[in-house]
């Protein structure tokens, strides 16, 4: 019974293709959108995370003011950072961090870019692989040598692709350094910036031979690994506890410093992903719907154009379930080719959007089920008035149908 109403039901569609199409557009675009949005925001969502993680894991930076702007809030200290360590549980590792953007110069290769101080910690609390060469140790930090590790960006404007770079010198302002060692790519960061575009030395170096800051003992930043497993969030309030009381805040005082945790801004920017995305989900599932009453609409002038032919159905024998099932057969077949000709639509559209935005293409055959499921529901709650209707002709009135 079902395939027989399936095959009259195909029969049907094909007798009016053009009239099939407009109906089933609702549907395409519908089930199209809502597995294009979720595919692409899982993508995105992915980016986001990758990006974010690509800063370091379990990283805590703690900066002086609120946001990031210092605002004339004091800088931090080597006495802090020690404090820190001592007293505050969880911490893997931690590192002192100072930066001055400057013109780094090789040769006639000059580039504006990002010189940052900081100690050996910091490579492992940020995730940097060596790619040529090593990084510098803790006792060229001690003796504020006279040398730099590199990124990618950095080695390709400055010394030529291909080159190697290690035992160049690089000129900032006053300060020469010998490179070391090159960092492996890592690419675009959390807020769009190249994380490969900067030079690394001692902080100790920085601060004696460039911004003069050695006596002042001024520190920008300071950068926190957590131990695996143990929640981030206690490290930021026992050292949020700690820095209140260092720096003698009353308890009206809003604090003149913040923690930065990467992984609350990765939950963060992921669960906003997640919800925008959802949004625009249901935004086209309202082409679902208006898909389903256009299927409703055309279901039912099918069933006036064909009254006499289910009158002579009914009269030769035919049950009306039976009539009801053909035309319901008929409302869902029409809705799952429209559901599956939104899923290919959507895959086309997933590849080539993943590819614009620099997302990966995350298929996932649930979403695509879930969209196929409910093209096919809204056959069966669309047709089903249609397909009552003709069921509930009386036989004689159907044949005098003109």
């Amino acid at each position: 019974m079902f395939f027989n109403a399936f095959i009259i039901a195909l029969r049907e569609i094909r007798r009016n293709l053009t009239r099939a199409f407009l109906t089933v557009v609702g549907i395409v675009i519908g089930v199209a959108a809502v597995v294009t949005m979720v595919t692409l925001g899982r993508g995105a969502t992915e980016v986001v995370k990758a990006q974010i993680s690509n800063i370091g894991s379990n990283l805590l930076i703690l900066r002086p003011g609120q946001g990031w702007g210092h605002s004339g809030a004091p800088m931090f200290n080597k006495s802090d950072l020690r404090t820190i360590k001592d007293q505050v549980p969880g911490i893997h590792a931690l590192a002192p961090f100072v930066n001055t953007n400057v013109p780094a110069v090789h040769l006639d290769n000059v580039r504006n870019t990002d010189i940052q101080g900081t100690t050996s910690n910091y490579f492992e609390i940020a995730n940097w692989k060596i790619a040529m060469g090593r990084f510098f140790t803790d006792a060229e930090v001690l003796e504020g040598a006279s040398v730099c590790v590199i990124g990618e960006t950095i080695r390709k404007e400055l010394f030529g692709k291909g080159v190697d770079p290690i035992g160049g010198k690089i000129r900032c302002k006053g300060m020469s350094v010998v490179v070391v060692g090159v960092t492996a790519v890592k690419g675009q960061g959390g807020f769009g910036d190249d994380l490969d575009d900067n030079i690394i030395v001692p902080y100790t170096t920085l601060q004696r031979r460039l911004t003069g800051q050695a006596k002042k003992d001024n520190i920008n930043q300071i950068m926190i690994s957590g131990e695996t497993g143990y929640p981030t969030a206690n490290i930021v309030a026992d050292v949020s506890s700690l820095m209140r009381e260092r720096r003698g805040l009353t308890h009206n005082e809003e604090n003149n410093f913040s923690v930065f945790d990467s992984l609350q801004l990765a939950d963060a920017i992921s669960s906003s992903t997640r919800v925008m995305t959802s949004l625009l989900g249901w935004v086209a599932g309202v082409s679902l719907l208006v898909g389903g009453i256009g299927i409703m609409n055309i279901m039912l002038v099918s069933v006036t154009e064909r009254t006499r032919e289910i009158g002579i159905r009914l009269a030769i024998g035919a049950r009306a379930r039976e009539v009801l099932l053909q035309f319901l057969v008929e409302a869902v077949t029409l809705s799952c080719v429209g559901g599956v000709t939104g899923i290919a639509l959507a895959y086309v559209f997933c590849s080539l959007g993943a590819e614009a935005v620099g997302a990966p293409f995350l298929f996932d055959p649930k979403i695509n089920l879930i969209a196929f499921v409910f093209s096919a529901a809204i056959g069966i709650i669309f047709g089903f008035m249609p397909a009552r209707r003709a069921a509930s002709l009386d036989p004689i009135e159907a044949l005098r149908h003109e």
